[in-house]
């Protein structure tokens, strides 16, 4: 059941952002009079699951859920019918528009993803406000595993910059290191630079390691699990770790790293509570879980936004994530990081859903996700809208139009590096899936 909703939110996502994008290159088209012959929702490779012609135009559902297309009439697009273009241009026809009519065609799609992703994200910061750890608030410093040793952190550094930029939101900072060349640091008072390595990303990105960043906090308790072993040792909300087994402890890290390497045995803890100290008797369960929280919510902000403030806040949080897009790019073609090796395609990005029906998950992927539509779809790659963007910017400047075997050529190759990349995307999930069985 868990499958089929992470299933139902992924298609449901990719099916309205499909439709929007193509309507971005629809609506114009019919506007400037153009002739649109097919309309469709994914791919309909040899036969559609559904079709019905109103007026020119056949509107259809494809078998194979990979996007969708608009085939506008006269116009060289993945279809590669060139017999059309053998004939005499008719008025109607995309080729005989005025290029500047051509160009708003070809870029409604991405412009529409973009506006899509903006208003999203002004209703969710409008509705929900911004909610964030800021770095300032981290008087403690980080919390790092083996993997961010790799990258040259330790425990206890305090983050001041990444590549000499201040990082205002913590919750952002895991992303800026990664794409990052290099970080300032505040350890044990002294101010350090040092390069974040690609070996290091390379370990982070091949171990999937989500976790080896965190932020340290004060070893007291937010929540206990009734059933089980901190309640039965009565540990309760509001206490606070002072000591185990006579070692000091300051940290919710040191706190934890005691309790997992400490399975099938009896701990002595030193709790202050109410002013006073308590002495505890606490039996480590095998599994190393003893079922407490750590309170962390006096580091955690919220900025409310108006609804006319949520509008410019809206596009600055998309353009941030256009702009982190960008910086992902750079990292994914940089052989030594190994990311390309984590690009993720359907499959694995069906995994990525929640379990459960989570609305405000579903809205903030959506906007991502139509922003990395609009970067992708605008890349000057032939076959795609930004290929056809280069070629009708080179006409405007130029005065002259590329032949029609110039485009030819270029669709070709631009479906050829849309396959490879395709080819790369269900490798890594294929052996994503067959790497659970070795």
């Amino acid at each position: 059941m868990t499958v089929a909703i992470q299933i139902v939110q992924f298609v449901l996502i990719i099916s309205i952002l499909v439709i929007l994008h193509e309507l971005g290159h629809f609506l114009p088209a019919k506007y400037f009079k153009t002739k649109v012959e097919k309309f469709y929702l994914f791919f309909d490779v040899k036969f559609s699951l559904f079709k019905k012609k109103i007026g020119d135009t056949e509107y259809g559902i494809g078998w194979l859920p990979l996007g969708g297309y608009v085939k506008i009439s006269g116009m060289i697009d993945e279809s590669m019918d060139t017999e059309q273009m053998k004939q005499e241009p008719q008025p109607w026809e995309f080729r005989s528009k005025p290029a500047w009519q051509r160009l708003i065609i070809m870029t409604g799609g991405v412009i529409v993803n973009f506006l899509l992703a903006w208003g999203i994200y002004t209703v969710l910061l409008f509705s929900n406000g911004d909610s964030y750890i800021p770095s300032d608030n981290l008087k403690y410093g980080i919390v790092v595993d083996s993997i961010g040793e790799q990258l040259g952190l330790k425990t206890g550094d305090q983050i001041l910059a990444v590549d000499d930029k201040k990082t205002k939101k913590f919750t952002d900072a895991k992303l800026d290191i990664i794409l990052g060349d290099k970080i300032t640091v505040n350890r044990d008072g002294e101010q350090l630079t040092f390069p974040l390595s690609d070996e290091g990303k390379e370990t982070v990105f091949s171990t999937l390691g989500k976790n080896f960043l965190g932020y340290r906090s004060k070893a007291k308790i937010a929540s206990v699990v009734d059933t089980m072993a901190a309640k039965k040792a009565g540990i309760l909300v509001g206490d606070e770790i002072l000591a185990v087994n006579g070692e000091e402890v300051i940290y919710w890290d040191q706190f934890t790293k005691i309790i997992k390497a400490s399975p099938n045995k009896s701990l002595a803890l030193q709790v202050k509570r109410d002013g006073g100290i308590k002495e505890l008797q606490l039996q480590v369960p095998e599994e190393g879980v003893i079922g407490v929280l750590s309170d962390t919510e006096d580091l955690w902000v919220t900025d409310e936004y108006g609804f006319f403030a949520a509008i410019p806040a809206g596009y600055n949080r998309t353009i941030q994530v256009l702009t982190d897009q960008i910086r992902q790019f750079k990292v994914i073609f940089n052989t030594k990081t190994g990311a390309y090796k984590q690009v993720k395609g359907p499959i694995g990005i069906v995994e990525l859903m929640p379990e459960t029906w989570n609305w405000l998950f579903f809205w903030n992927f959506m906007a991502m996700f139509s922003v990395w539509l609009a970067f992708l779809n605008i890349l000057p790659i032939p076959a795609l809208d930004g290929g056809h963007v280069m070629f009708l910017l080179y006409e405007m400047i130029s005065g002259r139009k590329p032949s029609e075997k110039v485009l030819e050529t270029g669709q070709i190759i631009g479906f050829v590096i849309l396959m490879g990349l395709m080819a790369v995307v269900f490798g890594n999930d294929i052996w994503n899936i067959v790497k659970r069985f070795i």
